[in-house]
C-alpha cells in the first residue's frame, strides 16, 4: 500500500468521467462465499482486545467470590460456586440500597490501594468525582434519583468535566514519570486520572499507569521495573490486579460488559502471569472485579437431585452457566437497567388506543420494541404525534444531531438522548426529579450502551410508556452492552416489526445486505456508483475527486453535504489520511488554531460514543466555535486536541444515527479484515440520494455481506430481564 500525501495517484481517471461515462453502470459484485471472512468489528476507537477476546470454557473451575461459612455442610464445587454468587448478588443489592450511606474502604487492601478502592466506591455512590483505580468513560449527565421511587436504584449524576489538575500535582507526576522512563507528556493525563495523590499512587503501585488510555502492559511493566527494581515480578499482586482490570476495560471497548473467566485467564497468560487462576482470585478478593454465574441451572440440578441423581453428576452432565468476570460499574448498570425496565412494565396503566398496530400495542404496554429500516422511523414518530394529540406528554429522542434534524414530528419535540439527559433540551423534570413525560420514543435504539440506557430509563417516572425503535442490522452501540439486542432476545415485551420497505435503488441494496445478499441493483439515476481502485493511494485520490468534483457535477450534491465513511482512523486510507487529503483540496490552510482553520469540517466528541459534526466558525481565547446544523457550540481549548478531529471522513460507528444526501464509502485493500455485514449495512445505509463505493477489497466485500456477522458481545442483561419479566409460558 502507498501512503497518501495530499493528492496522489496521478493515473486516476479524470473526475468528469467518474459518474458520467459508465462508472454508474458498474454492478455490485455477486456474493462469493467459499472462504471465511474476517469478522473484526469496526470501532470509533478501535483497539485490539488481545487474548481477552478468546472464549473460555463453560466448565471452568469456579472462582470463589466469598468465603465459605465454617459450619456449612459438605458441598460440591458447583453448589459452593452458586452459594458464592448469591452472596455476591446480595453485596451488589446492598451497595445499591446504601448509595446514600457511609462508604467503607476495602478491608482486604492497604495503603494507597485501599484509598483508591474507597475512591472507586465513592465515585459510584456519588460522593466523589471521577478519579479511580481504572479509567472509565464519563457517563452522560443525569438527574438526581427521585426519592419516591424505591424500586429504582439511584445512580450518581455524572460529574462536570474534571478541572485541570493542580500544577503541583502535574509537576510531581512528571518527576515520577521521568524517574521511571515514561514520557513526560503523560503527566497531565495521569494527574487527571489518578487525582491529587497521583504521584504517591504511582510510587506505591506503578501499574496504575495502565489506567491512562493508550498505555500498554509492556510499557507499564517497564515503568514498574525502573521504579521498583528487583522487587517487582510478573506475579506481583499489584500487577495482576491491574492487568485483570485492564483486560476487562479493553473488552468493554469491544462492547462486552463481562468476560468468561477462561478468556480473562487466557489474557493474563498472554501477559506472562505465572498463575492466572490465583491472579483472578486476587482481583476478586481485592474488590477490583466481580464474579457472576446465573442461578437458573442450579434449579435444574436440584430437580435432578430430587430424582436420585447427585448434584455433582448433574453438573457433569449439564455444565453450569459460564462463570463471568466483570467490572462493578457495568454490573450495577445492567442490574439497574433491568430493575428500571421492570418498573415501567409493572406501573403502566393499560389503555385502549385506536390506530396502527404500534399505537394499539403501546397503549396496552409500558415497554414496546419496534424494528425496521430508515423508512420505518415514521411509524414511532406518528405514534408520538398521536399520543400528543391525546393530551399525553410525548417526546422523540434520537442518537445523533443529524437524526434529530432529519426527523419530522408534528407537534412533538425531537431531541438527542445526550441533550435530554443533560437537561439542555426536553420537557424538564417533575417535582420528584423525573422527566415530565408520559411517552418516550427512542429512535436509533441499537446505539444505546448499557450505562446511557440505565441513566435514561431511571429518569422516567412510574407509568411512563417507553418505545425503543431501531434497525437490529446496524452496528451496535459504541459503548459497552447491547441493550436493544438483549431486549429482543429476551422476549419479555411486545415486538412490532415494520413492513415499510426502504424505497429506491439504495433501499433495495441495503435491504439485500441485511439479508446477507450483495445484489446487482439497477441505478438509472446514478444512485449507486462503484469506483474500482488498485491501492490505498489511488483510493484516497479518487475519494477527493468524488467529493470535490464528480458528485457535485453529476449529482448536484455539494461537498459540504457529502460524507466520507471508512473502516478506521488509522491505516493508509483511514480517517486521518482521508481528512488530510480532503482538507488540502477543500479548505487548505496552516491549521493556525490548534491544527484547524476557519471553515474546516470537524467531528467533535462531547462524550464517549457521541459524535457531533460541524464547521469551524471562529477561534478565541476560550476555544473553537463550531456551527453544527442550526446551533453553535464551543469546544474548550483544553479539549480541542483530545475531543476534536477533522470530519470530512468518519468511521461507520461515528456516522451511525445520521444520514447525508451523498456518501462515499472507502474500502481500500487493507480494510478487508475490518468488514462485517453490520458494518457494510451501516455504512451504505447512511446515503439518502447517492452512494459511491471506492472499491479495493475484491471479493472480500461480498464475503463480508454473506458471512461476516459481527462478533457476539458478552453481557448479563438478557438473563436479568428474563428473571424479572419473563412470563410462565416463556
Amino acid at each position: 500500500m502507498t501512503e497518501p500525501s495530499g493528492e496522489t495517484a496521478p493515473e486516476a481517471v479524470e473526475p468528469a468521467e467518474d459518474l458520467r461515462d459508465g462508472a454508474a453502470e458498474a454492478p455490485v459484485p455477486e456474493p462469493d462465499a467459499p472462504e471465511e471472512p474476517g469478522t473484526a468489528e469496526e470501532s470509533a476507537e478501535a483497539a485490539d482486545p488481545g487474548s481477552a477476546e478468546e472464549p473460555g470454557t463453560a466448565a471452568e473451575k469456579p472462582q470463589p467470590g466469598a468465603e465459605k461459612p465454617a459450619d456449612a455442610p459438605e458441598l460440591s464445587d458447583a453448589q459452593a460456586e452458586l452459594a458464592a454468587q448469591r452472596e455476591l448478588r446480595a453485596r451488589i443489592e446492598a451497595r445499591k440500597a446504601e448509595k446514600e450511606g457511609p462508604l467503607a474502604s476495602g478491608a482486604k487492601l492497604s495503603g494507597t490501594a485501599a484509598d483508591l478502592l474507597a475512591a472507586v466506591r465513592a465515585v459510584e455512590g456519588g460522593a466523589a468525582s471521577g478519579t479511580a483505580f481504572y479509567e472509565a468513560p464519563e457517563p452522560a449527565p443525569r438527574r438526581p434519583a427521585p426519592e419516591a421511587a424505591p424500586a429504582v436504584t439511584a445512580r450518581p449524576a455524572a460529574p462536570p468535566p474534571a478541572a485541570a489538575p493542580a500544577p503541583g500535582t502535574t509537576a510531581a507526576v512528571r518527576e515520577i514519570l521521568t524517574k521511571g522512563g515514561a514520557p513526560e507528556a503523560l503527566a497531565g493525563q495521569v494527574a487527571a486520572v489518578l487525582g491529587d495523590g497521583a504521584a504517591a499512587a504511582l510510587l506505591d503501585d506503578p501499574w496504575q499507569l495502565l489506567a491512562v488510555p493508550g498505555v500498554r502492559p509492556e510499557q507499564a511493566d517497564g515503568f514498574a521495573r525502573a521504579l521498583l527494581g528487583p522487587a517487582c515480578g510478573p506475579d506481583d499482586p499489584r500487577r495482576t490486579v491491574a492487568l485483570t482490570v485492564w483486560l476487562l476495560e479493553r473488552a468493554a471497548l469491544q462492547g462486552h460488559t463481562a468476560l468468561e473467566i477462561g478468556a480473562v485467564r487466557a489474557g493474563l497468560t498472554g501477559h506472562a502471569v505465572p498463575d492466572p487462576e490465583a491472579a483472578v482470585d486476587e482481583a476478586v478478593s481485592a474488590g477490583a472485579v466481580l464474579v457472576f454465574q446465573e442461578e437458573e441451572p442450579a434449579e435444574e440440578a436440584a430437580e435432578e437431585d430430587d430424582e436420585g441423581a447427585g448434584p455433582a453428576a448433574a453438573v457433569a452432565e449439564e455444565p453450569a452457566a459460564p462463570v463471568l468476570l466483570g467490572l462493578e460499574r457495568y454490573a450495577l448498570a445492567e442490574e439497574s437497567l433491568a430493575d428500571a425496565l421492570s418498573r415501567l412494565v409493572r406501573t403502566v396503566t393499560a389503555a385502549e388506543w385506536d390506530g396502527s398496530e404500534l399505537e394499539r400495542t403501546s397503549g396496552a404496554h409500558g415497554l414496546v420494541l419496534h424494528t425496521g429500516g430508515e423508512a420505518s422511523r415514521a411509524e414511532p414518530v406518528a405514534l408520538a404525534a398521536a399520543a400528543s394529540a391525546r393530551g399525553l406528554r410525548a417526546l422523540v429522542a434520537v442518537h445523533a444531531d443529524g437524526g434529530r434534524r432529519a426527523t419530522a414530528a408534528d407537534g412533538v419535540g425531537v431531541v438527542t438522548v445526550a441533550d435530554l439527559l443533560s437537561g439542555t433540551a426536553g420537557p424538564g423534570r417533575d417535582e420528584e426529579g423525573a422527566l415530565a413525560l408520559d411517552l418516550l420514543v427512542v429512535l436509533d435504539a441499537p446505539q444505546l450502551d448499557v450505562e446511557t440506557a440505565a441513566t435514561l430509563v431511571e429518569s422516567l417516572p412510574d407509568g411512563c410508556r417507553l418505545v425503543l425503535s431501531g434497525d437490529p442490522e446496524v452496528l451496535g452501540a459504541p459503548g459497552a452492552g447491547q441493550v436493544f439486542g438483549d431486549l429482543l432476545a429476551a422476549r419479555v415485551c411486545p415486538r412490532i416489526a415494520s413492513r415499510l420497505p426502504d424505497p429506491g435503488p439504495l433501499g433495495e441494496l441495503v435491504s439485500g445486505i441485511g439479508a446477507g445478499e450483495l445484489n446487482q441493483v439497477e441505478a438509472p439515476g446514478k444512485e449507486i456508483v462503484i469506483v474500482p481502485v488498485r491501492d490505498a493511494g489511488e483510493a484516497v485520490h479518487r475519494t477527493v475527486q468524488l467529493v470535490a468534483d464528480s458528485v457535485p457535477r453529476a449529482i448536484g450534491v455539494p461537498p459540504e453535504q457529502t460524507q466520507v465513511v471508512t473502516v478506521g482512523h488509522g491505516g493508509s486510507a483511514g480517517t486521518r489520511a482521508l481528512n488530510a487529503a480532503l482538507k488540502q483540496r477543500l479548505n487548505p490552510g496552516p491549521g493556525r488554531f490548534g491544527g484547524y482553520d476557519i471553515g474546516d469540517r470537524v467531528a467533535y466528541a462531547p462524550a464517549p460514543g457521541r459524535t457531533v459534526t460541524g464547521t469551524v466558525l471562529s477561534a478565541d481565547a476560550e476555544g473553537l466555535r463550531l456551527r453544527c446544523g442550526d446551533e453553535e457550540l464551543l469546544v474548550p481549548k483544553e479539549r480541542v486536541e483530545s475531543a476534536l478531529r477533522h470530519g470530512w471522513a468518519l468511521t461507520a460507528h461515528q456516522a451511525a444515527g445520521a444520514r447525508w444526501p451523498a456518501v462515499v464509502v472507502v474500502l481500500p485493500g487493507d480494510a478487508a479484515g475490518g468488514l462485517s455485514r453490520p458494518w457494510v449495512y451501516t455504512a451504505f445505509g447512511r446515503a439518502e440520494r447517492h452512494l459511491s463505493v471506492v472499491h479495493g477489497v475484491d471479493q472480500a466485500l461480498a464475503r463480508a455481506v454473506a458471512e461476516g456477522t459481527a462478533p457476539e458481545r458478552t453481557t448479563r442483561l438478557r438473563p436479568l430481564l428474563e428473571g424479572l419479566l419473563a412470563t410462565p409460558e416463556e
